[in-house]
């Protein structure tokens, strides 16, 4: 859509990413945040969380107990999230998101009628496969698929992380309103 495509090449322009304010990160950009994501499941409560190591130390709960989604929810970073085992892929499906997160490091846009299906497959003790399905009739013509690996940092564990909300020191956060290389694993 016209309107999505215009704010894509804005952000990609501007580069003043929510994640750089302390803002939660939904969907695959939860994955890219520069030092990853924890899960830790609880099967007494039938929850999966998923913790947020750096950024602002947030979290998201996947509901594993058979729930549907919610009629009337409050549009929140995360969403509602559902899940269920196929085998060893974990299929989470989130719906009630806002509109104030990137779904990815490059600024792809989104709206509230935003539904997600993802994968994650482990394939060994120290990768797992993440599927993303997109599918927002409010920003896009077509559903669509993307994919990456997110590998184990061993020994990594959660730590203390001061985000600094409400930061204005924008050269520390994108340089001098100048290109970012975004491919780094390590983003001070």
């Amino acid at each position: 859509m016209d309107w999505s495509k215009a704010l894509w090449q804005d952000r990609e322009k501007n580069e003043l990413e929510p994640h750089t304010r302390c803002k939660p990160s939904g969907v695959a950009r939860q994955f890219l945040t520069p030092y990853g994501v924890e899960f830790v499941e609880i099967p007494d409560l039938q929850q999966i969380y998923i913790f947020d190591i750096g950024g602002p130390h947030t979290y998201r709960i996947v509901y594993m107990d058979g729930r549907a989604h919610p009629k009337d929810f409050t549009p929140t970073y995360y969403g509602h999230s559902t899940g269920k085992w196929e085998g060893d892929t974990l299929v989470v499906d989130s719906v009630g998101f806002n509109e104030s997160f990137w779904l990815d490091r490059r600024g792809l846009p989104h709206t509230e009628k935003l539904h997600t299906i993802e994968k994650f497959t482990r394939t060994d003790s120290n990768t797992i496969n993440y599927e993303a399905t997109i599918d927002d009739p409010g920003a896009y013509t077509n559903q669509w698929t993307g994919k990456f690996t997110l590998g184990l940092s061993a020994g990594q564990e959660l730590f203390e992380y001061v985000c600094q909300q409400d930061n204005k020191a924008t050269e520390l956060m994108v340089g001098d309103f100048k290109s970012v290389d975004r491919s780094s694993d390590f983003i001070p």
